[in-house]
């Protein structure tokens, strides 16, 4: 729709050159092109397919620059759209082959038959043009006369009448011919804008205000413009006359734009960009940003804009250490946003996490693998360099560095370098990445704590049996010793965390890592959990009846508390149970604790023995705890996360810990629970409910 001649003033300004803007009257686009040159536009436009490079058989006509002017599109007398006039500048690119017999023999080609050199060039020049939401392609075919074609000379331009865009719109013009000889030439041209469209800030605010009168008509649209791919649409409203939009400063991202168009037949949209630099905005967009694991080696960034990044390896220690950056050996990587990336690992390990950097600055870390492999591992990571004539170097990464194996200097690794290197001879140790310049392994050091642990006990127990020799000789005595003795065995007992087994039907591959999530932030209590996902290995060489039969008894034997974690696939086989006292066979996965557990889980229920020993939980949104069979509610039923707190109540020691630590443990639970939560109910891609920007957010029309 044209818009008033007052309105394009205030937004070009009132100096002699915008009043001297030339007027084109009627809405049919049209070409001319210089003296000399013949030139015709194509009734309809074209698709927009530049093609691949092809190699110019000859002399050929190529597009060498372009320039852009602002004319006006008047349909009455004050009433006109702002266009943009293009003038593609030509030249004859290439030369002609001399023919094969004229060098062979020094003479002409047949005078009889016309020399192509003679004849005029043609061309058919392509022109493209991009403004969101218009993208339009028209073709224009130009002829030069013989007379004219000088080589590597210029012989003139064609002029485009013209692409109609809005005030304030960024506009794109490319240019190539068709075939495509010559890459082609680009344009971006920012548009004036509007004056009654501007952003003002107020504290954790951000005012949309549009000075429009007061029976103006307009929609009003937010979305994230994209590099790659179409925009995202994210609020949507027709509104009339002034308004003052609020924007919550968490809203913003760099790639946040505002659209406005008059609500008329065939309006021309403005749109506007405001937040590109916005120091926030960036702060958003990484807040926003989330690594997604898809397979075990690889994964993507997921965030609302593109953002210039690069990720590598790092090694998490346990114990709070910083990720150890695993460079070299590896290389850091440029990143894309939503495209598919992968590291050349031979394993993926627990303690292996992913760093994202933005202009040297560490912006994002994940430890992708910890759910699905369980917590993080007292492991040593070993580098090996590999140089010249097969020389060999290997060192053992330290937060104080990498420790040269063998080693004299007094770390951890230095003094265990031995036996390592024993362990990484003899096949012990994992291989994670190999290549022509090293390799990475990871060596396990639990044997080493145990052995250490093992002469530990060995001196208390000989110190026991010295200090019952003393007791015996002092029996007056007796009877305190052995009450404190019993003490300090409960509170050795009580530091090793209760004991909780984890049962769960593997409804589909998300639900296993919500679990594996649940599990990990578990064991960062003082728990000890099992659950088949951590133990597959185990499980395949038992069978899932007996692994189930062993973890459960001695679960039950050290006091501990079996957690049947209800999906809809578990309510479904438990009601199946019920009935008919068998499942279907091949319902479920080969690895499904749950399917094997029911045969002596139902006895405990049906006798009574369950009260105390099993305690039933369910995510929120996923399934109401009502859901449950009544049978398994004679147990307490939690819903997580909204009742994390008395639900870490149940699994704790009869001795449970001041309420004040019970709340604080459930938001560590919680915060470790929530990335794993999102990923399961809002993938990616999918706006979460009650997360759109703007007022009324969701109600778009």
């Amino acid at each position: 729709m044209p818009v008033t001649w007052f309105l394009l003033s205030l937004a070009l300004g009132r100096s002699p050159i915008v009043l001297s803007l030339e007027r084109l009257v009627g809405p049919q686009d049209a070409t001319h092109c210089s003296p000399g040159l013949s030139c015709h536009l194509w009734d309809s436009d074209i698709l927009c397919l530049p093609g691949d490079i092809v190699p110019a058989p000859g002399p050929v006509l190529a597009p060498t620059h372009l320039q852009t002017e602002l004319v006006l599109r008047c349909r009455k007398e004050t009433y006109c759209d702002l266009c943009v006039r293009v003038a593609v500048h030509l030249a004859v690119h290439g030369h002609w082959e001399e023919p094969e017999d004229e060098e062979k023999f020094g003479g002409a080609a047949d005078s009889g038959v016309e020399e192509p050199r003679n004849a005029s060039l043609q061309a058919q020049v392509v022109l493209s043009f991009q403004a969101y939401p218009t993208a339009r392609c028209v073709l224009l075919e130009v002829q030069v006369p013989a007379a004219l074609v000088q080589f590597g000379q210029s012989v003139g331009s064609v002029v485009y009448d013209c692409f109609e865009a809005a005030l304030g719109s960024e506009v794109r013009i490319w240019s190539y011919t068709q075939p495509r000889y010559e890459k082609e030439l680009n344009l971006t041209q920012q548009l004036p804008a509007l004056p009654w469209l501007n952003v003002s800030a107020d504290g954790d605010n951000v005012h949309l205000v549009l000075n429009v009168s007061e029976e103006q008509h307009f929609g009003l649209s937010l979305y994230w413009n994209q590099v790659q791919g179409p925009p995202k649409p994210r609020w949507h409203k027709n509104l009339t006359g002034p308004q003052i939009i609020t924007l919550n400063h968490t809203d913003l991202v760099p790639c946040l734009c505002i659209q406005v168009w008059p609500l008329e037949p065939d309006s021309v949209r403005t749109n506007i960009c405001p937040f590109r630099e916005d120091p926030r905005a960036h702060q958003n967009l990484w807040r926003a940003a989330r690594l997604r694991l898809l397979t075990l080696q690889s994964w993507l960034l997921d965030a609302p804009c593109s953002l210039p990044a690069e990720a590598t390896l790092c090694w998490q220690a346990p114990g709070g250490d910083p990720c150890q950056p695993l460079v070299p050996p590896l290389s850091w990587e440029n990143v894309t946003v939503d495209k598919v990336l992968e590291f050349p690992l031979l394993k993926v390990h627990p303690n292996l996490c992913v760093q994202v950097n933005s202009w040297e600055k560490l912006q994002l870390q994940e430890c992708l693998w910890a759910d699905s492999l369980g917590p993080l591992k007292d492991d040593v990571l070993l580098l090996e360099t590999r140089g010249p004539q097969d020389n060999r170097s290997l060192c053992a990464l330290e937060p104080s560095g990498c420790t040269s194996l063998p080693s004299k200097a007094s770390t951890r690794a230095a003094r265990l370098g031995e036996y390592l290197l024993q362990d990484l001879q003899s096949g012990q140790c994992l291989q994670l990445w190999d290549d022509d310049l090293g390799a990475l392994w990871a060596c396990p050091m639990d044997k080493y704590i145990h052995k250490r642990w093992a002469l530990l006990w060995l001196a208390c127990l000989l110190f026991a049996a010295a200090l019952s020799l003393i007791l015996l000789l002092k029996k007056d005595h007796a009877k305190g010793w052995l009450r404190l003795l019993k003490q300090d065995v409960r509170s050795g007992a009580a530091a090793r965390g209760r004991a909780a087994l984890l049962l769960y039907s593997a409804d589909d591959s998300g639900f296993e890592r919500l679990v594996g999530a649940l599990a990990s932030a578990l064991c960062q209590l003082p728990l000890r959990v099992a659950v088949d996902l951590w133990s597959r290995r185990e499980m395949s060489a038992q069978g899932p009846v007996a692994w189930f039969h062993a973890q459960r008894r001695q679960t039950l034997q050290e006091g501990g508390v079996v957690v049947l974690l209800f999906s809809p696939g578990a309510v479904a086989l438990c009601s199946e149970w019920l009935q008919d006292g068998v499942s279907a066979p091949g319902a479920h996965g080969p690895h499904d604790a749950f399917r094997a557990s029911l045969s002596c889980v139902l006895p405990d229920f049906l006798q009574g023995r369950a009260p105390g020993r099993y305690v039933g939980a369910c995510f929120d949104r996923l399934l109401h705890p009502d859901s449950v069979p009544a049978l398994f509610r004679t147990v307490p039923v939690f819903s997580l996360p909204s009742q994390l707190p008395d639900f870490l109540g149940a699994l704790q020691e009869p001795r449970a810990p001041r309420p004040g630590r019970l709340q604080e443990r459930a938001e560590q639970v919680s915060r470790a629970l929530q990335p794993a939560l999102d990923s399961y109910f809002h993938p990616p891609g999918t706006p979460a409910p009650g997360r759109g920007v703007g007022p009324g957010a969701g109600d778009g029309t």
